[in-house]
Protein backbone atom coordinates (compact mmCIF):
# COMPACT_ATOMS: atom_id res chain seq x y z
CA UNK A 1 0.00 0.00 0.00
CA UNK A 2 1.57 3.47 -1.01
CA UNK A 3 0.92 5.97 2.00
CA UNK A 4 2.76 9.12 3.35
CA UNK A 5 4.05 12.64 2.69
CA UNK A 6 7.45 13.18 1.55
CA UNK A 7 9.42 16.28 0.99
CA UNK A 8 12.23 16.70 -0.88
CA UNK A 9 13.86 18.69 -3.84
CA UNK A 10 14.23 17.95 -7.93
CA UNK A 11 17.67 18.44 -9.21
CA UNK A 12 18.30 20.89 -12.15
CA UNK A 13 18.50 17.66 -13.93
CA UNK A 14 15.12 16.58 -13.36
CA UNK A 15 15.78 13.59 -10.57
CA UNK A 16 14.07 12.83 -8.24
CA UNK A 17 14.94 10.82 -4.78
CA UNK A 18 11.92 8.17 -4.49
CA UNK A 19 11.70 7.92 -0.39
CA UNK A 20 12.23 3.87 0.35
CA UNK A 21 8.91 3.56 1.81
CA UNK A 22 7.43 4.25 -1.57
CA UNK A 23 10.36 2.60 -3.31
CA UNK A 24 9.29 -1.02 -1.69
CA UNK A 25 5.69 -0.75 -3.24
CA UNK A 26 6.81 1.06 -6.51
CA UNK A 27 9.14 -1.56 -7.84
CA UNK A 28 12.19 -1.04 -10.20
CA UNK A 29 10.05 -0.16 -12.90
CA UNK A 30 6.68 2.01 -12.85
CA UNK A 31 4.99 4.42 -14.77
CA UNK A 32 4.49 8.45 -14.19
CA UNK A 33 2.08 10.59 -16.28
CA UNK A 34 0.21 13.69 -15.84
CA UNK A 35 -2.39 13.02 -13.03
CA UNK A 36 -5.27 14.84 -12.23
CA UNK A 37 -5.08 18.47 -10.32
CA UNK A 38 -1.74 19.26 -12.07
CA UNK A 39 -0.07 16.65 -10.59
CA UNK A 40 1.78 13.52 -11.22
CA UNK A 41 0.56 10.23 -10.84
CA UNK A 42 3.15 7.03 -10.36
CA UNK A 43 1.80 3.93 -10.84
CA UNK A 44 3.72 0.74 -9.87
CA UNK A 45 3.82 -1.16 -13.12
CA UNK A 46 0.84 -3.95 -12.29
CA UNK A 47 -1.48 -1.20 -11.96
CA UNK A 48 -0.50 0.60 -14.79
CA UNK A 49 -1.21 -2.54 -16.55
CA UNK A 50 -4.42 -2.80 -15.18
CA UNK A 51 -5.47 0.64 -15.98
CA UNK A 52 -4.45 0.41 -19.66
CA UNK A 53 -6.30 -3.02 -19.87
CA UNK A 54 -9.65 -1.34 -18.64
CA UNK A 55 -8.95 1.38 -20.89
CA UNK A 56 -8.99 -1.09 -23.86
CA UNK A 57 -12.37 -2.14 -22.93
CA UNK A 58 -14.09 0.74 -23.10
CA UNK A 59 -15.79 2.03 -26.33
CA UNK A 60 -13.41 4.14 -28.45
CA UNK A 61 -16.49 5.92 -30.14
CA UNK A 62 -17.12 7.34 -26.87
CA UNK A 63 -15.15 10.99 -27.12
CA UNK A 64 -14.75 11.18 -23.24
CA UNK A 65 -12.78 7.75 -22.96
CA UNK A 66 -10.72 8.68 -26.03
CA UNK A 67 -9.43 11.92 -24.90
CA UNK A 68 -9.35 10.71 -21.22
CA UNK A 69 -6.76 7.44 -22.89
CA UNK A 70 -5.03 10.74 -24.39
CA UNK A 71 -4.37 12.31 -21.56
CA UNK A 72 -3.16 9.28 -19.42
CA UNK A 73 -1.03 7.41 -22.01
CA UNK A 74 0.50 10.08 -24.71
CA UNK A 75 2.44 11.78 -21.73
CA UNK A 76 3.27 8.73 -19.75
CA UNK A 77 6.81 7.49 -19.13
CA UNK A 78 8.27 4.47 -17.82
CA UNK A 79 10.65 5.09 -15.12
CA UNK A 80 13.22 3.09 -13.30
CA UNK A 81 15.11 3.89 -10.14
CA UNK A 82 19.12 4.48 -10.54
CA UNK A 83 21.81 3.62 -8.09
CA UNK A 84 21.19 6.63 -5.83
CA UNK A 85 17.32 5.98 -5.60
CA UNK A 86 16.80 8.47 -7.42
CA UNK A 87 14.04 8.71 -11.31
CA UNK A 88 14.78 11.26 -13.90
CA UNK A 89 11.04 13.02 -14.58
CA UNK A 90 10.17 13.96 -18.49
CA UNK A 91 10.56 17.85 -18.93
CA UNK A 92 7.18 17.65 -20.37
CA UNK A 93 6.20 16.36 -16.67
CA UNK A 94 7.95 18.57 -14.32
CA UNK A 95 6.66 21.41 -16.85
CA UNK A 96 2.55 19.96 -16.37
CA UNK A 97 3.31 19.73 -12.63
CA UNK A 98 5.48 22.81 -12.62
CA UNK A 99 8.24 20.80 -10.91
CA UNK A 100 10.99 23.39 -9.75
CA UNK A 101 12.64 22.93 -6.71
CA UNK A 102 10.57 21.63 -3.61
CA UNK A 103 8.61 19.07 -4.23
CA UNK A 104 6.49 16.71 -2.28
CA UNK A 105 5.80 12.77 -3.09
CA UNK A 106 2.44 11.50 -1.66
CA UNK A 107 1.28 7.92 -1.54
CA UNK A 108 -2.43 7.47 -2.55
CA UNK A 109 -3.51 3.83 -1.96
CA UNK A 110 -2.66 2.84 -5.41
CA UNK A 111 -0.47 4.88 -6.40
CA UNK A 112 2.23 8.20 -5.88
CA UNK A 113 1.50 12.02 -6.51
CA UNK A 114 4.15 13.87 -7.17
CA UNK A 115 3.43 17.67 -6.75
CA UNK A 116 5.06 21.14 -6.27
CA UNK A 117 5.27 21.80 -3.03
CA UNK A 118 3.49 25.11 -2.56
CA UNK A 119 0.94 23.52 -5.08
CA UNK A 120 0.71 20.46 -2.26
CA UNK A 121 -0.09 22.82 0.43
CA UNK A 122 -2.10 25.10 -0.95
CA UNK A 123 -4.65 21.98 -1.81
CA UNK A 124 -4.11 20.36 1.23
CA UNK A 125 -4.83 22.89 3.71
CA UNK A 126 -7.63 21.81 6.07
CA UNK A 127 -10.35 24.66 4.38
CA UNK A 128 -10.19 22.35 1.42
CA UNK A 129 -11.74 19.58 2.64
CA UNK A 130 -14.02 20.90 5.35
CA UNK A 131 -15.60 23.80 3.26
CA UNK A 132 -16.50 21.37 0.22
CA UNK A 133 -18.32 18.53 2.80
CA UNK A 134 -15.90 15.69 1.45
CA UNK A 135 -16.70 13.78 4.56
CA UNK A 136 -20.44 13.68 3.42
CA UNK A 137 -19.70 12.81 -0.03
CA UNK A 138 -17.34 9.94 0.72
CA UNK A 139 -20.63 8.96 3.10
CA UNK A 140 -22.46 8.22 0.23
CA UNK A 141 -19.97 6.15 -1.26
CA UNK A 142 -19.95 4.11 2.09
CA UNK A 143 -16.93 5.02 3.47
Amino acid sequence: MLIGEYQHNIDAKGRIIVPSKLRESLGEKFVATKGLDNCLFVYPMERWEALVEKLKSLPWTNNDVRRFARFFTSSAAECEIDGQGRILIPPNLREYASLEKQIVSIGVVDRVEIWNKEKWESYNNEENFVDNGLAEKMAELGI
